[in-house]
């Protein structure tokens, strides 16, 4: 009995009908009829096979209790449950019921053939629309390679079209650069020309000259061969020889012209420039005006020193071996304006910046590297010294903080004011010839200022931190020409 019960424990039936009962429910309503007849009848086989081993150890635990063991429990359980089991399958079915049920069970089955069929119909609507979705999906599948292809020919193309393009645009650039080149190259020429230009108006300059001094050779000479005495006359007065003009005689118009020309184009847009450049390092624009007036002193006294020096050096050059019509002074002056060139300017510029550097006036130490302007320094100091090849030289006016404006001299700067009657600073010089004004100079003129920063200066702690030496304002720290002021009364 023990092992027909194991076999049946390990066999698990129950566990096999309830698995078979659940998947008969899940496929009732889509399986047909005879398919669940089918699963109805193998249910019942294996039920009866489930009961018939209960039978068998049921027979088989009787047998092992005796003739006696188990009667009381076979007669209260399983014949009053096996007696009430056949009484009710007899009594409780009719021919009526039967009937019933038979029309049920076929209404069942034609309800389920009829569910199927609509199913059947139901499904060949779904695989036909599936097939449609599927038609659709390979056009578009078509359609979609066929875009890929247009849009692969329309990136070649716009490939070729950029190269084509690129091709064009560096055709462009090589034809602008030859552009830029022929500019340049016209430019060059443009500028020999002028060179050209300015050496015929050299030329026609000496031209000139020579043929002033072939004339006053040739009446020297006709004079020699006359009987008259008048080469005794000629040994005697001296003056003959001055009679010939100079170069620098003939030519002192057009370069004073084109001198004062010079210093207006510098107040107008060389300072300007300069100006703009001081104006990124230093915030305060007095200071920064300050600066460029104190340059363009400096630079006319620099120049003026450096124009005595040459003009000494060339004398003694010429006077050992000048022999001609003019004076050794003239041919002097004669000698530096046809050689400009040889003036060093660049000693000019740094005598201009080493005493920039010592002004107490702008600031000391400075705040900033006046090398900055060292081009504008350059050009005042050019300017200058051709000056002083003029006859009479052009010169700055004397100038001083707190003098008295003079309309002759100055015109106020825009942020004066009017009515003040002293000079609180300069903008610019005055330029004079003597003392007629050739151009005039600015100024700035404020009520109080003047005395604000007299008072501001006349501090001992402040002179002494900036110069140190109290006196340094009044003194200067290297031996210079002095001002322009009175330099205009001392002419080379």
């Amino acid at each position: 009995m023990a092992d027909t019960l194991r076999r049946l424990v390990n066999s698990s039936p129950y566990s096999v009908l309830q698995d078979k009962l659940e998947a008969w429910y899940k496929d009732y309503h889509v399986i047909s009829c005879d398919h669940n007849l089918n699963r109805c009848c193998e249910l019942v086989e294996l039920t009866s096979k489930v009961q018939a081993q209960l039978f068998s150890i049921l027979n088989l635990t009787a047998q092992e209790g005796g003739h006696y063991a188990g009667i009381d429990t076979l007669k209260s359980r399983l014949l009053p449950w096996l007696g009430s089991c056949f009484t009710i399958a007899a009594s409780s079915v009719s021919t009526d019921t039967s009937l019933s049920l038979i029309q049920e069970s076929v209404e069942k089955e034609r309800r389920i053939r009829e569910m199927s069929s609509t199913h059947e119909s139901d499904m060949q609507k779904i695989e036909d629309q599936l097939c449609s979705t599927r038609m659709e999906l390979d056009s578009v599948k078509q359609e979609l390679a066929d875009t890929q292809i247009d849009l692969d020919s329309t990136k070649n193309r716009s490939a070729t079209t950029l190269l084509a393009t690129e091709d064009e645009i560096l055709h462009l650039k090589a034809e602008l650069r030859a552009a830029q080149d022929q500019v340049a190259l016209y430019k060059r020429k443009l500028d020999v020309l002028d060179d050209y230009e300015r050496q015929v108006r050299i030329l026609k300059d000496e031209v000139s000259f020579l043929t002033a001094e072939k004339s006053v050779l040739q009446e020297r000479l006709v004079r020699s061969r006359s009987p008259s005495p008048l080469p005794r006359r000629s040994r005697s007065v001296s003056p003959v020889r001055g009679d010939s003009p100079t170069r620098a005689q003939l030519t002192s118009s057009s370069r004073h012209a084109r001198l004062v020309s010079r210093f207006s184009d510098l107040y107008a847009t060389e300072r300007m420039e300069s100006q703009s450049l001081l104006r990124r390092y230093i915030d305060d624009l007095e200071t920064v005006q300050k600066i460029i007036f104190i340059a363009v002193v400096e630079s006319f006294q620099a120049a003026k020193l450096a124009y005595r020096q040459f003009k000494i050096r060339v004398r003694k050059s010429l006077s050992s071996t000048h022999i001609g019509p003019e004076s050794l002074e003239d041919a002097v002056v004669d000698y530096i304006v046809r050689n400009l060139d040889l003036y060093d300017v660049q000693t000019s510029v740094n005598d201009v910046i080493n005493a920039m550097n010592v002004n107490p006036r702008i600031s000391f130490p400075p705040e900033v590297d006046f090398v900055l302007i060292s081009s504008f320094i350059r050009e005042a100091c050019r300017i200058a010294f051709a000056m002083q090849t003029l006859d009479p030289p052009l010169d700055l006016a004397f100038s001083s903080e707190g003098e008295l404006y003079s309309d002759v001299k100055y015109r106020r700067s825009f942020d004066s004011e009017f009515t003040a009657p002293l000079v609180v600073y300069h903008v610019w010089p005055a330029l004079v010839e003597g003392d007629a004004v050739i151009l005039k100079g600015e100024a700035v003129t404020k009520r109080g200022a003047l005395w604000k920063s007299r008072s501001r200066s006349s501090s001992p702690v402040r002179s002494l931190s900036r110069s140190g030496s109290p006196t340094r304002t009044f003194m200067p720290s290297r031996s210079r020409s002095p001002s322009p002021g009175r330099l205009s009364t001392s002419r080379l």
